[in-house]
């Protein structure tokens, strides 16, 4: 971005994606987005069509740093069971590194935008299946590789995979506590090792 209003526009969102995230859509006022970036409200709308804009460009700006994140982790491993063990290891972490921007945005966005904003929602839904698929993408590397069982229903443990990871997420961020992650990724380990792998 070398523009002025795209320096803005992008400082804006940076921001703002911890606020909206942390607090929600409803509880997030435009007065705490003027507080938290020093600008005015004029200068804010002036980037973004409305509030709304806003809140789903910075859930896509928070789950962009997310996915780079995870991929980082996961790009020079050859292996596909290598691969998803790496993505449990991050999880593990996962509660720890979220905290920095606010929580797991696809948890805080799911829950605040259900039967709320279809907009929103629509955006988490639309990135929940992009996880399926790419955990997917990786199941099929591992048939392919012989590493993982030919006769597994790729799809099905993929939405399984994400389902333990999600759900252990939800459940550490409500109760502030990690074990409860550490509990269900052990047991992914297990999963991959005993019924996925070959």
């Amino acid at each position: 971005m070398s523009t002025k209003a795209a320096i803005t526009t992008q400082f804006i969102i940076e921001t703002s994606a911890p606020i909206f995230n942390k607090y929600g859509y409803a509880a997030t006022s435009l007065s705490t987005l003027t507080k938290v970036t020093g600008l005015t409200k004029g200068a804010i709308y002036g980037n973004f069509e409305n509030k709304e804009d806003l809140a789903i460009k910075c859930f896509n700006y928070n789950i962009k740093r997310l996915f780079k994140a995870l991929m980082t982790t996961v790009e020079n491993i050859d292996s596909a069971t290598g691969k998803l063990a790496a993505i449990i290891d991050f999880y593990r972490d996962y509660y720890n590194y979220s905290q920095r921007f606010g929580g797991c945005p696809i948890i805080n966005v799911g829950v605040d935008s259900n039967n709320q904003n279809t907009a929103l929602i629509n955006h988490v839904r639309k990135t929940i299946k992009r996880f399926h698929r790419y955990i997917a993408d990786i199941i099929d590397l591992g048939k392919k590789q012989g590493e993982i069982k030919k006769e597994i229903d790729t799809m099905e443990w993929s939405i399984r995979i994400d389902s333990m990871i999600q759900g252990a997420t939800f459940m550490t961020t409500t109760m502030d506590d990690n074990r409860y992650v550490i509990d269900v990724m052990n047991q992914l380990d297990e999963i991959i090792k005993n019924e996925l792998s070959t």
